[in-house]
């Protein structure tokens, strides 16, 4: 058996390894399908998880929510909040008896919103199927 000598393992001149790396950036970029920006105000998990509820239902109360989505009264205060201060959801307070109740609805501008988010995700798994 005859040894063979070991390649050289020198680096690259910088100016060659930066090439190398724009031309990389530059393939990676034209390969990447353009994908839309998500609504990040619903793609929190409890608020897009208080949207699609308040979406199959007219109205829920706050603690019907809370089992719903299996969160704690200040999670779920903190989200609902965010959701109010966008309109995508309105908040009506009120007293049944000597109980006081908190009630949500979706507003149209929310709906909106969902129906928007929905689209935008189809299209993320659309893509993401195709590669």
């Amino acid at each position: 058996m005859v040894a063979r000598p070991l390649p050289s393992r020198r680096k690259p001149a910088p100016h060659l390894r930066e090439k190398f790396h724009d031309q990389v950036r530059e393939h990676a970029a034209a390969r990447a399908p353009e994908l839309p920006e998500l609504d990040r105000l619903i793609h929190e998990r409890i608020r897009l998880g208080i949207v699609s509820a308040l979406a199959t239902n007219e109205s829920l109360s706050f603690n019907d929510l809370k089992r719903v989505l299996k969160t704690t009264d200040g999670n779920l205060s903190v989200h609902a909040r965010k959701l109010e201060e966008a309109q995508y959801i309105s908040c009506v307070k009120f007293f049944e008896g000597r109980v006081p109740r908190t009630e949500y609805r979706l507003t149209p501008a929310g709906r909106r919103a969902l129906a928007e988010y929905l689209d935008q995700m189809e299209e993320w798994i659309r893509v993401t199927r195709e590669e």
